[in-house]
């Protein structure tokens, strides 16, 4: 069983499995351009483990019920059962898998904002962060 400290755990759960989602996206990349070795692989097949438990934590706390959904999750991580079979595969393969990729990381956004929300942990973003002060400033 999960040792939940406060409501507000499962924030940080979604956070830092958003945080392993970008990982797996940076091995998509060395995958595709075929620049990876065993280590590589090796913390590749760690990540995968560590994305399902994390999911599994995530959804046994029952505070995502808008949550991307399991089996689309393990079906994007089973579609690759190595670095190596991804850099063999075809392109065509290989951007359908970004795109569940990036649907699944976007629906984990949408839904780290609504628990932010819920349990008001929104932390307050400088008017003048990068990507604002671009927007803004038009």
């Amino acid at each position: 069983m999960c040792n939940v400290t406060g409501p507000g755990d499962v924030v940080v759960w979604v956070e830092n499995h958003l945080e392993s989602c970008r990982q797996l996206r940076h091995f998509i990349a060395l995958a595709r351009r075929t620049k990876f070795d065993t280590a590589d692989e090796a913390q590749f097949l760690e990540l995968k483990g560590v994305i399902v438990q994390e999911l599994e934590m995530i959804l046994a706390f029952r505070e995502c019920s808008s949550a991307p959904d399991r089996d689309v999750i393990h079906e994007l991580v089973n579609q690759v059962p190595s670095l190596r079979y991804l850099s063999l595969a075809n392109d065509g393969v290989v951007r359908n898998l970004e795109h569940q990729w990036h649907l699944i990381y976007i629906g984990w956004h949408a839904t780290l904002g609504k628990l932010k929300v819920k349990f008001k942990t929104l932390e307050p973003v400088p008017p003048c962060s990068g990507l604002l002060r671009r927007w803004f400033a038009r």
